[in-house]
């Protein structure tokens, strides 16, 4: 156990005094955020911007149906020849909607024309459709002898009330928001898995090819060297995330104290100035907050904190095995790609079935397997998970870990002295029988 503890040390120390790693540990919150403010300029640039449409509507049915927005402004140049509205459209508009005269209004819907360089978005093509459907199915209706008018004041439309079966009011679109928190839990793991998973392959080919290991493994075991540069990685990853988490709530409040951002206590406190409508959202919003915290936060971040060691050991022995069988990390890329392979069919699983169906026969056994289950079933956590599911998921990668350390450290133990030879999946295999 001292020896390990020495390697673990070493190990630790030798990665938090590295220049890249101190550095990134205090410049990534702040690239984070000055990011996120740069999008949001963008956005705020971009919204700003209008677009100019020209119409030129031969037909005389559509010219008062497209109104003008904050993004797009339309200008009717039907009173011009239709050369001339083409030519003054290239020059001066974005585009022009040209409807041709034709003598049944029925015959448009596949004769109306957008004229442009540029490709138009999806959203402003269905726009346009929209537009279109709309005005030939009121001539349809016309035709048929119904009245327009009423049949659109008869149409209705429902706000659905959601209620639970204790009676409690609920909220739409918590699924969404549940799908959220748990993909948040589970892509911080993979990303951690794959961060200081390499750290731990590059390490051992760092030291393979100084023949540094050499001398090493002449005073501890291959195993011993495996575990203690798994988890010295794995401490310094913590710590890295820890000022991480520091620095970002750190800055938020800044910001937020910067703009004057208002919390929902300061805002209940002037009645007198906030609206009805403020009221009713600063309700809703309260609502939403209620759910969240009613949500099992505690089993939450205890299974992330376990799954986070889980899932990280796991897959960490398999990277050290990895750097271990090759020399240099242009040798490992055929290696790694069933590693990856597992991680993101978790996180597509995830978004693919947990959000439609939590407790569904695929996002259970997904939950279940060792190598997706830090991922799926950190997802399906906030919907309400059994207990004797947590413990097979947990037994499982647990013993998984056992199992695949135990292989690793064959391979370990044997690669760590092989030089000058691309190993393949042939010889692995040999290894683990040695």
């Amino acid at each position: 156990m001292g020896v390990l503890s020495l390697i673990i040390k070493r190990e630790f120390i030798a990665k938090v005094r590295n220049k890249s790693f101190i550095v990134m540990t205090f410049l990534s919150p702040l690239l984070i955020v000055g990011m996120s403010f740069l999008i949001g300029y963008l956005a705020s640039m971009n919204e700003g911007e209008v677009k100019r449409i020209a119409i030129h509507d031969q037909s005389g049915l559509f010219k008062k149906d497209f109104k003008n927005s904050k993004e797009t402004v339309y200008t009717d140049l039907s009173a011009m020849p239709f050369k001339a509205a083409k030519d003054t459209a290239s020059k001066s508009y974005e585009g022009l909607i040209y409807i041709p005269k034709v003598a049944n209004p029925k015959d448009l819907v596949n004769k109306v024309e957008y004229i442009s360089d540029d490709s138009p978005s999806m959203e402003f093509i269905m726009e346009m459709e929209d537009v279109i459907d709309h005005q030939l199915t009121q001539n349809n209706l016309k035709e048929l002898g119904f009245d327009s008018s009423k049949i659109d004041s008869a149409q209705v439309k429902s706000d659905i009330h959601i209620q639970k079966f204790s009676g409690e009011n609920s909220l739409k679109g918590l699924n969404e928001i549940k799908i959220g928190i748990g993909s948040a839990f589970g892509y911080l793991i993979m990303m951690f898995i794959i961060i200081y998973g390499n750290f731990v392959m590059r390490s051992v080919i760092e030291e393979k090819t100084n023949r540094i290991i050499e001398i090493i493994i002449s005073s501890v075991k291959p195993y011993q060297l495996m575990m203690g540069k798994i988890i010295g990685n794995s401490l310094a990853g913590i710590l890295q995330f820890a000022i991480w988490a520091i620095v970002g709530v750190a800055l938020l409040i800044g910001v937020s104290s910067f703009f004057g951002v208002q919390t929902g206590a300061q805002a209940a406190v002037d009645p007198e100035i906030v609206t009805a409508a403020q009221q009713q959202m600063g309700g809703t919003i309260q609502l939403y907050i209620n759910e969240i915290w009613n949500l099992p936060i505690g089993t939450l971040i205890a299974c992330f904190i376990i799954y986070f060691i889980g899932g990280y050991f796991l897959y960490s022995s398999l990277y050290a095995a990895i750097g271990a069988a090759v020399d240099s990390e242009t040798d490992s890329q055929q290696f790694l790609l069933p590693i990856i392979m597992p991680l993101m069919l978790g996180v597509y699983v995830g978004f693919f079935t947990v959000m439609n169906d939590p407790h569904g026969t695929v996002a259970t056994i997904f939950s279940m397997i060792p190598l997706t289950s830090p991922i799926v079933m950190l997802m399906r956590i906030p919907f309400g998970v059994p207990w004797w599911q947590l413990a097979i998921s947990i037994t499982l990668l647990f013993g998984t870990f056992l199992g695949v350390v135990w292989f690793a450290s064959k391979i370990y133990r044997v690669g760590i002295l092989m030089y000058g030879k691309k190993p393949t999946w042939k010889e692995l295999f040999k290894w683990l029988k040695y």
